[in-house]
């Protein structure tokens, strides 16, 4: 079988495919459609999110069985036309999940103790103690919506905490020991945090916007390692200024490219993520939640695993 590599990704990948008899090719840098001139010669490619797969794309990929995407999503993929062509869709949540629950503890702790501003006071000078009391997790409710891959391992870290974590997931039955799986309308009573770990579907677009807000009882905390596009950001800054939502933690924004590569879709800079640069209870990082030295490398095993394990 011979395999086109889009994106470069851990040298594992392409060693270990080698070893297993495959014929590998790289191409990282010619357009979509010269790579469309010449997909037919393959049997599988394996890609990040260097361009959307859709059914153009697919169409002109005769011989294609595979695709692999190395990252826990693909919404990149046009995944019901290829499901047409019996082509086989393989992710590798498994590989970065630890990193991204470790990201957003990390996320949700720097908010609780004001982390961000308390480090910038410091550099200039400023030793503020009492305006820099924070507050604990200890005993407090905390909400995930989405509980797959990446919810699991947010709960399991959660455990040391002495938290009560609940879930909420269109999937019945996926609680487990580490967190309760209860209705929308029991998180949205009772979470004081709310964390997203949801996909990038049609059903979690815009999810987090006003309406869904104002049914939270209590006043939260948001934290989104998910996809940027369930969350509207001028809602939830009017959130932030209300005192509705207490802080947030964003690793990912709607204003992304499809790409994950760069920040804008558009060249003007919206004003609502200028109220979040200038916001001392937001935290925001660039899309890095899984991006550690160790899931580079365990994103790549894990797609070499499925691969195997489907195909030889």
């Amino acid at each position: 079988m011979k395999i086109l590599h889009l994106d470069t990704n851990h040298p594992l990948l392409l060693k270990q495919l080698c070893e297993l008899g495959f014929i590998n090719d790289e191409d990282y840098t010619s357009s979509k459609s010269e790579i469309e001139d010449k997909i037919h010669f393959y049997d599988g490619f394996i890609i990040r999110s260097r361009f959307s797969i859709d059914k153009k794309f697919i169409d002109k990929a005769t011989n294609l069985k595979f695709i692999g995407r190395v990252g826990a999503g693909l919404e990149n993929i046009d995944c019901d036309y290829a499901a047409t062509k019996n082509i086989e869709l393989i992710a590798a949540p498994e590989g970065n999940r630890s990193a991204v629950g470790e990201h957003s503890l990390a996320l949700l702790l720097s908010l609780f103790n004001k982390l961000n501003k308390a480090d910038k006071e410091v550099r200039n000078g400023k030793w503020l103690r009492e305006e820099n009391r924070g507050i604990e997790l200890d005993g407090k409710t905390v909400g995930l919506i989405g509980y797959g891959n990446m919810g699991k391992s947010f709960a399991k870290k959660l455990r040391g905490f002495d938290v009560k974590a609940i879930c909420y997931d269109i999937k019945p039955n996926v609680g487990d020991e580490n967190c309760t799986q209860v209705s929308l309308t029991e998180l949205q009573e009772k979470a004081e945090v709310v964390s997203l770990h949801t996909p990038q579907t049609v059903l979690t677009q815009n999810m987090i916007n006003s309406d869904f807000i104002k049914n939270f009882k209590k006043n939260f905390w948001l934290i989104n390692t998910a996809r940027g596009k369930s969350v509207v950001t001028k809602d939830v800054v009017e959130a932030l200024k209300s005192g509705k939502i207490l802080g947030a933690g964003l690793d990912v924004l709607e204003y992304e490219k499809s790409s994950f590569e760069n920040l804008f879709s558009e060249d003007k800079m919206p004003d609502a993520f200028k109220y979040l640069i200038n916001s001392e209870n937001v935290l925001l990082s660039p899309h890095v939640a899984g991006w550690t030295i160790e899931s580079k490398e365990k994103l790549a095993q894990t797609i070499v695993d499925k691969i195997k394990a489907k195909f030889c």
